[in-house]
């Protein structure tokens, strides 16, 4: 039967505007690019809104090793229109409202058939510049040259192409903005209080950072129904941040005097918290999370990427005596199926998802979210890419 939905520029390059990052820590430039059609297997969305994440800043800074590969589209927060759809593709179409992500999520091999963790067998945990599946580029900047894409998603541009197995459908219902947001950040927050810590009712837990991923973590903390919700953060404006999402305490390390933090913590749980989670991506606030669990079972789940510091060095001491430290991406939460549970929770509202948007900005202006962000005045910065 005929599609008489079928894009228009189905099959063909389509020319959009896309901001480009072509040195690293230089501001993006907006320029218009090609995108090819999707292949197999590919989807080709139109971006409506994105959202700038500490992942973006932290590649965009990025200026040496493998991982510094410019020119580039970065984002990988964002929502989109399906435009246009490869052959092999199944569970999305044309018009439908799609999440793009940076976990990939097949549903067939073992992992993702598995209740534990989110990896992916068939794709792997390799982080690179291109398509997943035949390793080319999708854009094209108008005199030819390849712009490489990140995190499997690239959405600073009006058009973009995802393999299938980084495409989450979901409801209509939800407003786009909120929606955005499940993409990456408060997933992952989220994920990691429910499904790597899987806190329990009356339980406390103490969070190093609050940004947007430390106060999604407190999110899921409060919907479970915990204790205590320490947040930790030399910003004292964040408590009052904090407060909306649960955080009864706060802890500025600043001012602890001779005190550790983990002491602090100690004081507040009458021993060491149930569960710890780091938000920063340094070793030095890992080891300090760790030390502030309550030994006999406490955990630390990690969350920051360390990319230039030491490793992590722990006591084995305290390992043998029941703490334990975990990791995950995404929160553990496979895209598929647990990114619509949280749209629902949006829909009945118990999900507060309101209070992480603190800006908006236009296309055109996305250099102002970065400088938002890297000035630690917002927690997303919605990015609009028509007025």
């Amino acid at each position: 039967m005929e599609n008489h939905n079928r894009s228009l520029a189905a099959g063909k390059a389509i020319r959009c505007k896309a901001a480009v990052s072509r040195n690293p820590g230089e501001p993006l430039v907006i320029e218009e690019i090609e995108v090819d059609p999707p292949k197999d297997w590919e989807v080709r969305i139109k971006i409506l809104c994105t959202s700038l994440c500490h992942s973006d800043v932290t590649y965009w800074k990025n200026s040496s090793g493998p991982l510094a590969i410019f020119p580039r589209i970065f984002g990988h927060e964002a929502i989109g229109v399906v435009e246009s759809i490869g052959k092999h593709v199944e569970e999305v179409e044309e018009g439908d409202l799609v999440l793009p992500v940076f976990r990939p999520n097949c549903r067939e091999c073992r992992d993702c058939k598995s209740p534990k963790g989110n990896g992916c067998l068939a794709f792997g945990n390799v982080v690179n510049a291109y398509m997943p599946r035949d390793k080319t580029c999708r854009f094209k900047g108008m005199n030819g040259e390849v712009l490489h894409h990140f995190l499997f998603v690239s959405s600073f541009t009006e058009y973009t192409v995802v393999d299938v197995a980084h495409v989450v459908k979901i409801s209509s219902e939800i407003p786009i903005d909120k929606a955005c947001l499940l993409s990456c950040g408060v997933s992952t927050g989220i994920g990691a209080a429910w499904k790597v810590a899987d806190i329990e009712e009356g339980s406390t837990v103490a969070i190093f950072g609050l940004g947007a991923i430390g106060l999604a973590v407190a999110e899921g903390a409060r919907l479970r129904r915990a204790s205590k919700i320490i947040g930790v953060d030399l910003n004292p404006e964040k408590f009052e941040i904090g407060k909306k999402f649960g955080v009864t305490d706060f802890i500025n390390p600043s001012t602890c005097g001779e005190k550790n933090v983990s002491e602090e913590i100690k004081e507040i749980t009458d021993g060491g918290a149930d569960y710890c989670f780091e938000c920063i991506g340094l070793a030095s606030l890992m080891e300090e999370a760790f030390k502030s669990n309550r030994e006999g079972g406490g955990k630390t789940v990690i969350l920051g990427l360390e990319m230039n510091g030491p490793p992590l060095s722990l006591n084995t001491y305290f390992l043998l005596r029941g703490r334990s430290v975990t990791g995950s991406l995404f929160g553990g939460f496979k895209p598929k199926s647990d990114i619509p549970l949280l749209v629902q929770k949006y829909l009945n509202k118990e999900l507060n998802l309101d209070g992480f948007i603190t800006h908006e900005v236009n296309f055109q202006d996305i250099n102002k979210a970065f400088d938002l962000l890297l000035e630690g005045k917002s927690l997303r910065c919605i990015i609009w890419m028509e007025n």
